[in-house]
């Protein structure tokens, strides 16, 4: 697979991001050391203005005592501008953990924030914040300033640069989020035109006709414990095979198929019915 061409300005700005985070590393910044790289990265990888687009220490009410975020990231000037990002820094040789997270979403549910960016210079993850009953933080792409590709890293860092944030970019990618759950995949991989097609092209590629319930049972196998999971939600209506003989044709509707509860089995690899 070819890779995406990066601007060679982008990619130059990602060349200084890790040249500072690898120092950052090897010296063990602490936290004040490393918002200040972060600060760099911001405006040098970003496109953010320092002083206009983000507040330091932003005061965030709840329900308790008043707390506050390390940086919040607004579009809009002023303390009255709504942040569109929250951002939570940890000191460079310091792993991400659960409580990180907890920390900044309670902070964003407090302010009304649908997103987080938690991040130790190295490390990036960024979340959504739904606001149910309860509220929801869901993990949307995650990447290694160190590690990944420079193509990966400037995909990433363009979704939460200026420039997108102001577009929308954000909220569109939470719209394919929701469109691309292993649920709706599954509902669309197993509609009724789905297997139809399916059947097609594997008898034109092997000469074989399978039946429908064959395709489903293929599927099956390929899935994994995630998956199986969510294929007990889905109603599965497959497509009536055509019957030779002279008899009249009666048009039937499609049957729906009861798919069994299916456990997963860690030593074979293998999916068991549940009886």
């Amino acid at each position: 697979m070819a890779r995406t061409k990066v601007d060679k300005n982008v990619r130059r700005a990602i060349r200084e991001a890790r040249r500072m985070t690898q120092e950052a590393e090897k010296i063990d910044c602490n936290e004040a050391d490393t918002r200040l790289r972060i600060e760099r990265i911001l405006e040098s990888l970003m496109g953010y203005d320092i002083l206009k687009h983000v507040t330091r220490e932003r005061a965030v009410r709840g329900a308790g005592e008043t707390e506050h975020v390390d940086f919040a990231i607004q579009i809009g000037q002023g303390e009255k501008a709504k942040p569109v990002i929250m951002l939570e820094i940890k000191r460079v040789n310091v792993d991400l953990v659960r409580k990180h997270l907890r920390q900044i979403s309670s902070y964003a549910i407090n302010a009304g924030c649908e997103w987080i960016l938690l991040t130790n210079g190295k490390e990036w993850k960024l979340y959504h914040v739904s606001f149910g009953q309860p509220p929801v933080t869901k993990l949307i792409h995650s990447w290694n300033i160190l590690a990944d590709d420079v193509s990966v890293l400037a995909k990433r860092f363009e979704l939460i640069s200026f420039k997108s944030v102001r577009k929308g970019a954000l909220d569109e990618v939470w719209e394919k989020t929701n469109v691309l759950t292993p649920r709706n995949l599954l509902q669309a991989v197993l509609s009724e035109d789905s297997i139809r097609l399916l059947r097609r092209e594997l008898r034109k590629e092997s000469g074989v006709l399978l039946s429908p319930e064959d395709i489903l049972s293929g599927i099956r196998r390929l899935l994994n414990e995630t998956a199986l999971t969510e294929l007990e939600n889905v109603r599965v209506f497959l497509p009536e095979q055509k019957r030779r003989g002279r008899r009249k044709k009666v048009k039937k509707l499609s049957q729906e198929t009861v798919i069994p509860k299916l456990s997963f089995n860690r030593k074979t690899g293998k999916s068991e019915q549940i009886k």
